[in-house]
């Protein structure tokens, strides 16, 4: 295995996860790529392995461009340590040791989108001669032991935080992120559909955002977790999900759900399982079509909203899970190193052994 960074030296090749196919990977020697202008290399310190890495990896979203092409190196949810410097990277705030939280989406920005905020929805997408990168997507990501990120998608962490902790600021930005799109109020009660991760950290998010209930609506081991956390929750493999959550809030409803499942009929459960005037959003791609109660839509007045990555809400995320507010830890169950990628992805994907957050530790011998 090539060795970690030392002294402020840095090898010449690493090793890093390559996708040879739909369901077909190998840990590789590699050479440690160049760091360009307005980037940092970043020794990488742990990656948590996300659902939607699953999908990439079994080859479903290849229609997306995810990825363009083979071999290629996944990994989005990402921490590491800065050990070298792009041109003009040092006048804008950067340095070697500098620890960083990593997350996916770099827009060009120069486009209306970008230009207004939203730049996980950039014009340019997929162009990165004008500097557009979707890191782990269809841009090389992160899951080797060294990695250049454009600066437009790394936060730095204060020293309250550990680099675990940093490899989760992706996932938990999402997840504000799909909160906030709820329109979370104080007082409010919330409904979760899927207590994964994701779902875990939506949840703490929507009582931090004033929530006064949460609902989980799920299955398995990770209610336990839910409980822990204090939400109340539906099992609905023994019960029907939204007539629960509606006997829970006098038939009325959740004010907003979030729906952070995206299977079989889950984004109609979430419709289902909201009262007039409320509000749903979706975090999961669904990978298969899903009939929606459209007239009750329409004539609730009903909100629907998607939700694509985490525009701004890093730099919100962080210092909540600093100071404690928001439980990352209670999510991360399993590290293993790069070699052991196999039975780290078994592991995530089998959800064995209580399974939430794996992460994969590059520079771990």
């Amino acid at each position: 295995m090539p060795q970690a960074a030392t002294e402020g030296t840095i090898p010449s090749t690493m090793d890093a996860l390559a996708l040879l196919g739909p369901n077909e990977f190998e840990v590789q020697t590699t050479a440690v790529p160049p760091v360009g202008p307005q980037e940092v290399l970043c020794e990488v310190h742990s990656v948590a392995i996300c659902g939607t890495d699953k999908e990439i990896i079994s080859g479903n979203f290849l229609k997306k461009g995810w990825p363009r092409g083979y071999p290629y190196t996944p990994g989005h949810e990402w921490s590491g340590t800065v050990v070298a410097l792009g041109e003009g990277s040092a006048e804008l705030g950067f340095q070697p040791g500098d620890r960083v939280a990593g997350t996916a989406h770099a827009g060009c920005g120069y486009c209306r989108q970008c230009a207004i905020g939203r730049y996980n929805l950039c014009d340019n997408y997929g162009n990165e001669d004008v500097g557009h990168r979707h890191y782990g997507h269809y841009s090389t990501g992160a899951m080797r032991q060294y990695h250049p990120s454009s600066i437009k998608s790394v936060f730095k962490i204060p020293d309250s935080m550990t680099l675990e902790q940093a490899a989760l600021v992706d996932a938990s930005s999402i997840a504000l992120h799909a909160v906030k799109r709820a329109g979370a109020r104080a007082g409010e009660t919330a409904a979760i559909i899927g207590p994964g991760a994701q779902g875990l950290l939506a949840g703490q998010l929507a009582q931090l955002m004033g929530a006064a209930r949460v609902i989980m609506v799920g299955r398995g081991e990770r209610l336990k977790t839910a409980t822990a956390l204090g939400f109340e929750v539906v099992d609905n493999s023994n019960t029907d999900g939204p007539e629960a959550v509606r006997e829970l809030t006098e038939g009325k409803g959740a004010h907003f759900t979030v729906d952070t499942a995206a299977r079989g009929n889950t984004p109609a459960d979430a419709v289902s399982m909201t009262r007039k005037g409320g509000r749903v959003a979706l975090i999961g791609v669904p990978l298969e079509p899903c009939v929606l109660p459209l007239q009750r839509i329409v004539f609730e007045e009903m909100d629907l909203f998607g939700v694509r990555a985490n525009p701004g809400t890093c730099v919100e995320v962080i210092p909540l899970i600093a100071e404690g507010k928001l439980d990352v830890d209670i999510v991360t169950t399993h590290t293993f190193g790069i070699q052991d990628f196999a039975t780290a992805y078994d592991t995530f994907t089998q959800r064995l052994d209580g399974a939430l957050k794996v992460l994969i530790q590059p520079n771990t011998q």
